[in-house]
């Protein structure tokens, strides 16, 4: 077994790997957010979390700003 923690280890598999399968993605940015498990459990993939963020976006925009009376 290798010992230097910078070497791949001698099980990995890549024979059947794609180059590149993920490069224009990679290339186009990306937005990684960590869920805290507890709130990963009410969201089973990114396209629920981006609906609950955009209902919450959307309240938040049409939330009336309380006014302050000044006296």
């Amino acid at each position: 077994m290798n010992q230097n923690k910078d070497e791949m280890l001698d099980e990995y598999d890549f024979s059947k790997g794609i180059r590149g399968k993920y490069a224009k993605r990679y290339a186009e940015g990306t937005n990684i957010v960590i869920l805290e498990p507890d709130v990963a459990d009410f969201f089973p993939d990114s396209q629920s979390v981006n609906k609950a963020l955009r209902l919450l976006i959307d309240i938040a925009k049409h939330k009336a700003v309380p006014r302050i009376k000044v006296s």
